[in-house]
């Protein structure tokens, strides 16, 4: 497969290594907790997973990326509630979650298992998972290790391919930053990268708002984290055997991980539709909720998933 032609974030990322400001974080933008929904913990091996829960039906699960949280959907959460009961987790380590005692080495495996163990204590037997980012191999990795919990997948903004020498470059880079500088040092290194500039101009509140969720996580969490993105599997042999369909979202200014990613897994997946943002980066599920929500309610409606 051929890798898109637009580099990662590594570029930005190498020489803020030397010195990198701190940034205060303001928990303004979205509504974090649901109006009407439930919250609460999962003891699972080693750490309590802080989950959401928003509304009735056919359930929706979603996997935040790095080095964010479950709050990266509060917008979505909440639309998507009116139709559908919509879950929300943090990874361990992020947002609300605990990681309890010595971890271990983070994999994107590892995750996938802690997801699953949520569903089960939730007793949710089936989903439509989707993942943001490195939400994206966590939900492969479910549904290489537990296919039949799958009634669908959306894949936002994310990539199949094991990351290349520079992209390994970049996470490693990341993780002495936090160790070396703190993790509060980390944020105003990507992001740039997760907002459009428009949207970083007109809306500051929303940039307070993600730099509030990233400082959130442990340091713990950015070297699992980071870890885990640097050394995921190869799943592009996976895509041509998920009997799921699936929705593939992903912004036209997204840099991190460009649009011919999602196109790639698109096309390799059997059922699959592609819908590409135009106004959108790296993080348009938040920059641009509402087309990336009217995006998924369309398609879930196509799919009957509604009446379900």
């Amino acid at each position: 497969m051929n890798l898109p032609r637009r580099s990662l974030l590594a570029t930005g990322l190498a020489a803020a290594l030397i010195a990198t400001p701190t940034a205060a974080a303001a928990h303004n933008g979205p509504d974090r907790d649901g109006a009407d929904g439930q919250e609460g913990f999962v003891e699972v091996e080693g750490a309590r997973i802080f989950y959401q829960i928003e509304g009735e039906g056919q359930p929706m699960l979603f996997v935040h990326g790095y080095p964010l949280s479950g709050a990266l959907f509060a917008e979505n959460r909440e639309e998507l509630a009116e139709d559908y009961q919509v879950i929300t987790v943090d990874l361990r380590g992020y947002g609300r979650s605990e990681a309890l005692g010595e971890q271990p080495v983070g994999s994107v495996e590892s995750y996938a298992q802690d997801v699953l163990a949520v569903m089960d204590e939730l007793g949710v037997d089936s989903a439509v998972i989707g993942g943001m980012s490195m939400g994206g191999p966590i939900v492969f990795s479910m549904y290489q290790q537990a296919p039949d919990r799958f009634d669908g997948m959306i894949l936002i903004d994310t990539v199949a391919a094991p990351a290349p020498p520079p992209e390994v470059g970049t996470w490693r880079g990341l993780i002495e930053v936090a160790r070396e500088q703190g993790t509060e040092a980390v944020p105003p290194l990507i992001i740039d990268e997760m907002l459009t500039g428009e949207a970083r101009m007109e809306h500051p509140e929303l940039v307070q708002y993600l730099i509030g969720i990233m400082n959130e996580a442990s340091l713990q969490a950015y070297v699992a984290g980071a870890e885990a993105l640097a050394t995921r599997p190869d799943f592009q042999p996976l895509l041509d055997d998920i009997g799921v369909p699936a929705l593939v979202l992903v912004g036209l200014q997204d840099t991190i991980y460009p649009y011919e990613f999602s196109q790639q897994m698109a096309d390799a997946i059997p059922d699959a539709e592609l819908e590409i943002i135009d106004d959108a980066s790296h993080a348009g599920i938040i920059e641009e909720a509402d087309e990336f929500n009217d995006a998924i309610e369309d398609w879930a409606d196509d799919q009957g998933f509604e009446e379900k």
